[in-house]
This record gives C-alpha cells, sequence and structure tokens, in this order.
C-alpha cells in the first residue's frame, strides 16, 4: 500500500507540473529587436566535446552534447566533471551542484517541462545508473528521474518538440511509447504512451538508414513539420520534408515540394537537411540544409522561408538565402530576425562555389536574416567555425549558442554563450 501511494502521489506531482503553462521553447518568442552582437561575459565554458542541445528550465539554462568538462566563467575557476548535461543559473553563471545527472552517451534534444522538469533525448540508454532508454525525465532541482514516464523509445532519437502534453520525437526508432512507430511519434508527456492518433508511415530513405533528423512544431500545436533521409509518407512522395496537420487525429497535409528532391552531395548526405523553427505567429517556418557548392540550381547550403498555411503540390519557398557552399546547422526565428548557424563563410552568396560570389556578405559561423526579404542583417558577431552551431535558442533574455569551438563574438567563449537581448 506504501508503495502504490507513493507513486500515485510522485505521479499526481508530475502530473500537475506538466499541465501548468508551457516551457520555454524557440519557437514561442517573439523577440522585438535584433540581439546584441556581444556575448554576456558570466556563461560557462564547456571544455571538450560539443555543445548539442540547450533548454530553459526556469532560471535554470540546461545544455546538452557529448562532453566531460565544464568550467564557470573567470579566473582560477575550476574544471567540474558533467556527463552530457549540466545545467547553470542564467544571472549567475553557476554551475548547479544539485543537478548533476550522469547520462551514459550522448544527448541530441532538450525540451523544458514545468515546476523543474526536463526532457532528454539522444543515444544514451541510462541517466543517473536508472534505465530509461532514449529519451528520459529528470527533474533539475531534484536531479531524480522520472520513474513513471516509460516512453520505451527503442533507438536513437535527435528531435524533441513539447507542447503542452504533447512531446514530438524523430530519430531512427520502429517503437516508441508502447507502440509501432516508424521515426516520428506524439508521446504523452506524463506516461510516455504513444497517441493512438498521431501514426504516420515513413518510408524509401534516399540513403543510408531511414530517419526523421529534426521537427518543428508551431506555438499553436496546429503544425508540425519533419526532414530526414525519408521520400514518402502515408505512401505520398515527400522528398526529405512533410507538413502534418495536428489535431486529436493528426494527418498529412497535401503540402509537398521537389525543392529537396536534388541529389546534392549524395555520396556524403543521407540526407542534407538539417535545422527547422516556426515564427512566431506560426505563419512560416525556415529550413537551413547542408549538401554541396551547388548554387542557385539548388537548395543545398541555403536558407530558405516557407508558407505554413499553403497548401497543394509544387511548393517554392518564398525567399532563399544561399552560403556559397558552406553548411548551415541550425536557426532560430524570432519575429526581428532569423538567425542560422553553421560553418559557413559568407551569406547572401548563390553565386559563390567555396567563394564570395557578387553580393556576398562575411558573416563567419553565425548570422541573422531578414524574416520578409531572406537578406542578410548587419548583425555579425562572428564565431570560429570548426563543425558548427548545432544549438540556436530564442528565449526572452537573448540568444543562446552551443557548438564546438571556443571564439564568439570575437570572446573567448567554451562551446557556449549568449548574445543579450537587444
Amino acid at each position: 500500500m506504501r508503495r502504490f501511494i507513493a507513486c500515485l502521489t510522485a505521479t499526481s506531482l508530475a502530473a500537475s507540473a506538466l499541465t501548468a503553462a508551457s516551457g520555454v521553447a524557440s519557437a514561442d518568442i517573439a523577440q522585438p529587436s535584433v540581439v546584441s552582437a556581444n556575448p554576456v561575459n558570466n556563461t560557462p565554458h564547456v571544455l571538450d566535446g560539443t555543445v548539442r542541445a540547450i533548454a530553459v528550465v526556469g532560471s535554470l539554462v540546461v545544455v546538452g552534447g557529448n562532453f566531460e568538462q565544464v568550467r564557470e566563467a573567470g579566473s582560477g575557476k575550476t574544471a567540474l566533471k558533467r556527463h552530457n548535461l549540466f545545467a547553470y543559473d542564467m544571472k549567475t553563471g553557476k554551475i548547479s551542484t544539485v543537478f548533476v545527472p550522469k547520462v551514459d552517451g550522448t544527448v541530441h534534444a532538450l525540451q523544458a517541462g514545468t515546476s523543474g522538469w526536463l526532457y532528454v533525448a539522444g543515444t544514451f540508454k541510462t541517466v543517473n545508473g536508472t534505465t530509461t532508454g532514449t529519451v528520459a525525465s529528470i527533474n533539475t532541482t531534484t536531479n531524480k528521474v522520472h520513474t513513471g514516464f516509460k516512453p520505451n523509445v527503442d533507438y536513437r532519437v535527435t528531435t524533441m518538440v513539447r507542447r503542452g502534453l504533447h512531446l514530438y520525437i524523430g530519430g531512427t526508432f520502429t517503437k516508441a511509447g508502447g507502440k509501432s512507430r516508424s521515426a516520428v511519434a506524439r508521446l504523452d508527456a506524463l506516461s510516455g504512451v504513444a497517441d493512438a492518433g498521431f501514426n504516420f508511415t515513413v518510408t524509401k530513405p534516399r540513403s543510408g538508414a531511414l530517419k526523421v533528423y529534426k521537427l518543428a512544431v508551431d506555438p499553436g500545436d496546429t503544425r508540425l513539420v519533419i526532414n530526414g533521409t525519408f521520400t514518402q509518407v502515408n505512401g505520398q512522395t515527400r522528398h526529405q520534408i512533410a507538413l502534418i496537420n495536428l489535431g486529436t487525429t493528426a494527418k498529412l497535409s497535401t503540402w509537398s515540394t521537389t525543392e529537396y528532391a536534388d541529389a546534392c552531395n549524395l555520396n556524403a548526405f543521407d540526407t542534407y537537411m538539417r535545422g527547422m523553427d516556426f515564427s512566431p505567429d506560426g505563419k512560416y517556418f525556415v529550413a537551413v540544409t547542408t549538401g554541396g557548392p551547388y548554387g542557385q540550381s539548388t537548395l543545398c547550403d541555403s536558407a530558405a522561408r516557407w508558407e505554413a498555411s499553403a497548401t497543394g503540390s509544387g511548393q517554392k519557398p518564398t525567399w532563399v538565402n544561399w552560403t556559397g557552399g558552406d553548411t548551415l546547422l541550425s536557426t532560430s526565428v524570432t519575429g526581428s530576425a532569423v538567425y542560422v548557424g553553421g560553418h559557413q563563410r559568407w551569406l547572401d552568396n548563390p553565386y559563390g562555389h567555396d567563394t564570395a560570389g557578387p553580393g556576398a556578405v562575411s558573416r563567419p559561423g553565425i548570422g541573422a536574416l531578414n524574416p520578409s526579404t531572406g537578406k542578410a542583417l548587419a548583425w555579425n558577431p562572428t564565431r570560429t567555425l570548426g563543425h558548427g552551431v548545432e544549438a540556436l535558442v530564442a528565449h526572452s533574455g537573448g540568444l543562446l549558442v552551443g557548438s564546438d569551438t571556443e571564439e564568439l563574438g570575437k570572446e573567448y567563449h567554451g562551446r557556449l554563450g549568449m548574445f543579450p537581448a537587444g
């Protein structure tokens, strides 16, 4: 009886937390102006590996990826052991000594719950010695794993978005939440059970394994866009990208495009799709890509805006910004800007071929685009290139950046930094 009551109490508390107001997510944030180009000075430094995911949970910034050591900003600070996941106070930069999880694999995605809860997804199997599979829920104020949350995902999860009691995940799995699910699923955010009203057959990879690489959900939880290696969804042709209309029973939209059907560098990339994000009003989304210097004939190495309300086949982007042959990995849309990160040297470079073509502007590693025209804004903090920016997360206080290099805004910031709101 005691065990039953304890379990019931824990579940009730978790339910109360999760049915409260939604946690902060990039797509929810409308910023009135472009952020400052001068990073704040108090963000901690990640001393090895790569930062791949960031979430804001209350006053904490939670950082995930593949790394083993972190250090607070300032001289004389001691390196601390942290296994692929840690948190720090946004205001002070102090690294949490309470939230010290041990995650036995790479963290690819993070989403805020409420009342200190956090969702974690990646390639790990255990958290704090508890077997969780590749999706887990942890409380940042107690460091405890929520054992009542049992999504039972059978393989890698690379992308995740929470909207209220809906937790959307994508990756290379075949089972999730107790049901067969092909690379994409909607789970109950409390129990982890798969939603019977959301079941899509994602098939026919263009190359390599079948996977959903990234997904984005509009703030109103009415539309979902997925990208990955697939070329069919529910038997309908969808070249690396598909739009889904959400609701009690989710349905595949008629929206489709052949703009991502081109090969790019097929031998190097099973999919050249990378980051995506919806605008704060949900009217459009932006997708960024890798692929190689193919110029205007394809959408390789580009950022493109797509209108979310459009229907039917043959969709064309509202605008495209090409890098001239360099990868874009991530994007965050705030209304005042479309931020893009990767290892690009230039933007506004449709005629470049690993060169600065006519009209190209230098934007090493990070930049901002005009949401209406797609042209590069003047904002140009710069960063050392490396592999590139894996995480761009806008919030009310600014823009968080996670990568694999150590210079941001012409200052030392080990793999992590934040540009404050302008």
